[in-house]
């Protein structure tokens, strides 16, 4: 919402969207999250730089016509002096653009959801950060995975120390999407992807490793100390990573083993984590996210499984359906915009809430940059060990 106007008009939240054309993957993603919870109403979008695919989609999507802006920067002056602006933005658009486009709404007192990763550096993360606190405007980055209820429940498990001092952590994601040049074919997320100029300095890294620590962190809370990395490159004339590996060492103590790829042949979306602690273990995969396996120090493994009440209250909340319906990647997208419309309609309604809401912020978008450069910067040195602390106060 734009800072002339909270809590002078309609308490139901609305919202508008950078990118997200006719033709794109993770646009109509966004919209189908916010729409499983009726969280708010679409109103206003740059959808794309192309003018008749900008026009085409804003009517496809019922937008006003005098709300389907040309660019993003006229989109947020614009919104920003509406009496009805809107609540909060959702940018979509390739990564060499999120910190710019970040940035434009923030100054215009906007909130915002941006995709990962969040920036190019990590100085421009810190940038960021620095301005969503001074104007005290709520910034969700997309880490979408967190959402799942299983993965709160381990989250909740490890936190509550059922499983002991964490010793080891094994996470990896593989994909196969890039075994061979999918740039050279009409696969444009392809070629934005290996494209250091509209990536940034890392591919598999940048995409999908940043999954890997995030989740990691989400989990099991723990910081890194200190990593290092082998990105490798396999196939032939491309200018960024498709694989790394990734040695981990942790502030207490624990290791950790990470390895995202995209060249992992019949690999499709294998985020997956496995948490030894002194007194038990737990391992989650999410192609089947509706399972945890926990294995107790003495005791038989135990699977637990979605939508029981054996399960923490947090997990039931973000469950919709019965035990034994799957629910899947949009359901957990619809979470985090659950936990996101939440706190911005107790802001907006100036409530208090009788919880702690939280959700992948800003921060959690920051460190995850700072890990991709962390990694990188260990792998030119030959996988030398390089700091992979993180200053929260750093701003």
């Amino acid at each position: 919402m734009s800072e002339n106007t909270q809590g002078t008009l309609s308490n139901r939240l609305t919202y508008g969207m950078v990118g997200g054309g006719i033709g794109s993957f993770i646009g109509p993603v966004h919209k189908a999250a916010i729409a499983i919870d009726n969280s708010a109403d679409l109103v206003c979008g740059s959808f794309s730089r192309n003018k008749e695919k900008n026009q085409a989609t804003g009517l496809d999507w019922q937008i006003e016509s005098d709300r389907i802006y040309d660019d993003f920067e006229k989109m947020a002056d614009a919104e920003a002096k509406r009496p009805d602006g809107i609540d909060f933005v959702v940018i979509v658009v390739p990564n060499n653009l999120h910190y710019k486009c970040s940035k434009v709404f923030l100054e215009k007192g906007i909130n915002v959801v941006c995709d990962k990763p969040l920036a190019f550096t990590p100085e421009e993360g810190y940038d960021l950060m620095k301005l969503a606190s001074e104007k005290g405007l709520e910034f969700m980055v997309t880490y979408t995975y967190t959402g799942y209820p299983m993965v709160n429940e381990a989250k909740r498990i490890i936190a509550d120390g059922e499983i002991g001092d964490i010793r080891m952590v094994m996470a990896e994601y593989p994909q196969g999407w890039l075994a061979d040049r999918a740039e050279d074919t009409d696969n444009k997320q392809a070629q934005w992807r290996v494209d250091p100029e509209r990536a940034g300095l890392s591919c598999c890294v940048g995409d999908i490793g940043t999954h890997v620590e995030n989740m990691v962190h989400y989990v099991t809370g723990l910081e890194i100390d200190r990593l290092s990395a082998s990105l490798d490159t396999f196939v032939e004339g491309r200018k960024l990573d498709d694989n790394a590996r990734i040695n981990i060492e942790y502030k207490g103590g624990a290791k950790g083993i990470y390895w995202s790829s995209q060249i992992a042949i019949s690999e499709e979306n294998g985020l997956k984590f496995r948490i030894y602690g002194t007194n038990g273990a737990l391992e989650w995969e999410q192609e089947k996210p509706n399972v945890l396996i926990y294995k107790r120090k003495d005791l038989p493994t135990q699977i637990y499984t979605r939508g029981n009440g054996y399960l923490s209250v947090n997990a039931q909340q973000l469950t919709r359906i019965p035990a034994g319906h799957p629910e899947g990647y949009f359901e957990a997208f619809g979470n985090l915009y659950k936990k996101y419309c939440r706190k911005l309609t107790a802001k907006k309604n100036n409530e208090a809430l009788s919880e702690n809401v939280t959700f992948t912020d800003v921060v959690d978008g920051t460190r995850g940059i700072k890990f991709v450069h962390d990694c990188v910067k260990s792998s030119n040195q030959d996988g030398a060990w390089v700091d992979g602390s993180f200053d929260y106060k750093k701003q």
